[in-house]
């Protein structure tokens, strides 16, 4: 599995014998790979004019480009405003025409829909996948961090998970400082401002409801990592890229990681799924529309109490510890 930024053809469809080459050593004689772009066939098309593009087929024989759209920007954005301002709506009837015409769901769908593209090509195809977008800093990340969390049981658990955000999103380079640079759910945004990280932590959330034996840990963490993602006493979110962490702003140097917090042995254990039991197989999440839930636990948790579900929950955990 593998993830880069759009290839820079231009209107003068460039070519780049590098790139070529190193695509062509990933693969045997017959082998074949996938290219999953992140963009419509006709968003692709027209990015020539600003020097990006897509991969000539005549160049990659061997791989097969499949086009899988997923919004990012001001579309999304503007999608999740419109969920929060809906969980505000007392009227029944109004509430879930409100919930259909802010499209988050579908956005989860979609998401979730191309991380299982990639996951059947890499795991019942047995072949190598390329993901890219644009930049290769949002939607792609969005899509290869997904998919390894359905093909690895490695990356479900608590340790894999962390390791899974470290390497597929901070050092990545996704840029959290433009993307939650102000409250999610103000009304003042800036143009590079967009939820990309909430759809992926929405998207987590849909996959431990559908298997909840399967991951390590629960919506606590999910929860924590959003907090943390637009306000955190810790560096681990800073910046936007590694450069900017390491070199600039030395943020290992001078702030304290958000992940030497949560493996403490007391904030551990408020994490961890009391129902976890390891799954060795790959994990195929529905995509149909009575499978895809909104996550209450996160856009209705200012509005609705929370104390039976938190009373339930530790009565799971006794339970489960009893046993």
């Amino acid at each position: 599995l593998l993830r880069s930024s759009q290839p820079l053809c231009g209107p003068n469809r460039r070519r780049c014998r590098e790139d070529e080459q190193l695509l062509g050593t990933i693969l045997d004689q017959d082998e074949r790979g996938f290219i999953i772009d992140t963009r419509s066939a006709q968003a692709a098309k027209q990015a020539r004019m600003s020097g990006g593009g897509t991969e000539p087929k005549s160049c990659y024989p061997q791989w097969r480009r499949l086009h899988r759209a997923l919004d990012r920007g001001r579309s999304l954005q503007e999608s999740f405003s419109k969920l929060v301002e809906a969980c505000g709506e007392p009227s029944m009837e109004r509430w879930l025409c409100r919930l259909e015409s802010s499209r988050w769901l579908s956005h989860v769908k979609a998401a979730l829909s191309t991380a299982c593209l990639a996951a059947q090509c890499l795991d019942r195809e047995d072949a190598k996948v390329l993901v890219h977008g644009a930049e290769g800093t949002d939607t792609t990340l969005l899509v290869t961090a997904l998919a390894q969390l359905i093909v690895d049981p490695s990356c479900r658990t608590l340790e894999g998970f962390q390791e899974l955000l470290q390497r597929e999103w901070i050092e990545a380079g996704h840029p959290f400082h433009l993307r939650c640079a102000r409250s999610a759910a103000g009304h003042g945004r800036g143009k590079h401002e967009a939820p990309l990280f909430l759809l992926f932590l929405d998207c987590v959330w849909q996959l431990s409801r559908q298997f909840p034996f399967s991951l390590e840990f629960g919506e606590k963490l999910l929860l924590t990592l959003f907090d943390n993602a637009y306000a955190s006493a810790y560096g681990t979110f800073l910046c936007n890229n590694e450069k900017e962490r390491s070199v600039l702003c030395k943020v290992k140097e001078s702030t304290h990681s958000l992940w030497a917090w949560l493996n403490q042995p007391e904030e551990k254990q408020k994490l961890l799924n009391p129902l976890y039991s390891h799954n060795p197989l790959v994990i195929w999440p529905s995509v149909e529309p009575q499978s895809i839930q909104l996550w209450q636990g996160f856009f209705l948790r200012w509005i609705r109490p929370s104390q039976h579900l938190d009373e339930a929950w530790e009565e799971i955990q006794r339970l489960v510890e009893g046993n």
